[in-house]
Parts: C-alpha cells; sequence; structure tokens
C-alpha cells in the first residue's frame, strides 16, 4: 500500500485489547502507541500476552506499529539528571518497540537549555544517543525517528534543514530516519499550504537526510499560521495548512510507502473523519 493511514490509539487496558480495537473502529492501517505515561519517566515492563496478541493481529491485519516515546525526553538538556533519564527512557521505548514488533520508535529532538550554545547540545546528544543507535544490532529492532518540533525556545531541529547538522551528530546511523509532524514543520516556517509548499519542504528534506530516512508521516493540519512556532493541532482540511497540501504530500516520490499518523482533536469521530479525507486523499493523486 502506497500510504497507510492510521491513527495514535489508547491502550489503557491493553495494547491489544484497547489500542488495537480503537485502531478498528477508526479503520486504521497503521497504528502509533505509547508504551510508557508520555509525561513521566516510568519505564513499565508490559504485559507478554498483550505484546504476543498486539503482534500476531498487526501482523495478521498488515498493520504496521509505531512508538512514540515520552515527552520529557531531551538530550540537549543541560541538566545532568534529564539527560540521565532520557537515556533510560529512549532506550525503554526502543526495547518495549522490539518487544511489540513495531517499525520505529518517535523520539523528540529536543532543545538546548540552560543557555548552552546548540553546538555543546548537541556534542552531548552525540555522547548519549549514539550508543543506544548502536545497541540496535537485532534484525527486528525499531528505527529512531526524530521528530523537529514547532520552533519554540531553543529548539534543536524545527526546520528541514535542522536535521543535517543532528544526523552528522549521530554519523548518519543506518537505524536513524525522521518522522515529519506536518503542523511542526508548518508552525516553524516551512509553508506547506503555499504554491507547491509540501513539495519543496520534502525536496529540503531529502536533500538535507537523504533519500529513504522519511519512515513516517504526523499527519496534523494547524490551528495557527504558517510561522507561529505554535504547536496546536487541527483536524484534516480545517486547519491553515488545509487538504490540497495533504494531497501534494501524498504524490510526492519521498512519501511513497510511508504511513500517516494522526494526533488530531475530535475523539473518536473527528479521528474517522480524518482517516476517512486522507484515504481519500490518497485514492485521487496521480
Amino acid at each position: 500500500m502506497r500510504n497507510p493511514v492510521g491513527g495514535h490509539v489508547p491502550v489503557a487496558g491493553g495494547l491489544a485489547t484497547t489500542g488495537l480495537g480503537y485502531a478498528r473502529e477508526l479503520g486504521a492501517e497503521t497504528v502509533q502507541v505509547f508504551v510508557a505515561n508520555p509525561r513521566g519517566w516510568a519505564t513499565p515492563v508490559g504485559n507478554p500476552a498483550q505484546d504476543e496478541r498486539f503482534r500476531a493481529e498487526c501482523e495478521a491485519e498488515s498493520i504496521s506499529a509505531w512508538v512514540h516515546a515520552p515527552y520529557l525526553i531531551n538530550f540537549g538538556s543541560h541538566t545532568e539528571a534529564t539527560v540521565e533519564k532520557s537515556v533510560e527512557s529512549l532506550r525503554h521505548s526502543l526495547r518495549r518497540g522490539r518487544e511489540i514488533g513495531a517499525k520505529g520508535v518517535v523520539v523528540h529532538t529536543g532543545s538546548a537549555t540552560g543557555g548552552r550554545p546548540r553546538e555543546v547540545a548537541l556534542a552531548q546528544v552525540r555522547e548519549r544517543m549514539l550508543p543506544l543507535l548502536d545497541e540496535l544490532t537485532h534484525e527486528d529492532d525499531p528505527y529512531l525517528l526524530l521528530e523537529s518540533t514547532a520552533g519554540q525556545g531553543f529548539s534543536l531541529c524545527s526546520r528541514t534543514w535542522d536535521f543535517g547538522p543532528y544526523f552528522d551528530a549521530l554519523d548518519r546511523h543506518p537505524k536513524l530516519g525522521v518522522c515529519l509532524d506536518t503542523c511542526h514543520i508548518f508552525a516553524a516556517g516551512h509553508d506547506l499550504a503555499g504554491p507547491h509548499g509540501a513539495a519543496q519542504t520534502l525536496d529540503l528534506l531529502v536533500e538535507t537526510v537523504g533519500e529513504g530516512r522519511l519512515k513516517l508521516i504526523h499527519a496534523n493540519d494547524s490551528k495557527d499560521v504558517v510561522g507561529a512556532h505554535k504547536d496546536r493541532h487541527a483536524n484534516i482540511g480545517a486547519g491553515h495548512i488545509g487538504e490540497e497540501a495533504f494531497g501534494e504530500l501524498l504524490r510526492h516520490p519521498a512519501t511513497d510507502g510511508v504511513p500517516l499518523i494522526i494526533e488530531t482533536p475530535g475523539g473518536k469521530e473527528g479521528h474517522v473523519a480524518d482517516i476517512e479525507l486522507l484515504k481519500k486523499l490518497r485514492e485521487r493523486r496521480g
């Protein structure tokens, strides 16, 4: 399938029982899950029975699974305790990702805190994150997918070209990839809604990181205008990005085979509508 479309699903009550149950109600062809509290540092072991069922059912239904690592992770922090917890948390998400058969683990690229230059923060990213990538030696280990931010504060990665120094810091590791969040990249200043804006943004990304590195797209419209540096997601077509840009995104060679995950408001009803709309846009490409 050129672009499986799905969503982030709740998992309280079990990855397979709750998560895949919700996915089926959405008509999702791909799913994203948390394997820990996204706003905490806990590293739960998971439920082996649910893990096995989740893996088996995803495989049987050709559903690709993705993990989103906790939001607190910041490898650019000037606080050693935060960096240590970030290492432990990301290592946990990568391990759990393999256990549930996930294709990739998404992590936010973080920011340079404490007034330090970004070069110093990126050197720390290299020191602490590269060993985690080097631990991905199993054939079924997930990719580590970098997700840029909306450009708030001292963000290490918000524009497409910011991925270059980040990839270089990590030796352009073979297990490194990109998760492109359309709301974030728009908020950071890439006008996806402008003439050929989505295509140009994807061209810039490929130029920066190389072909085949884009592994996942977070398909979110934006409640705010381009360059607002605000991470406020809207339903597809209901924000400032608009339907046309998502259609253009789906037609670009760089997105061939790349799944789309929605992280939009509106509960189940909104999610069903967004997934249906993206599937229609997928059919119209050409």
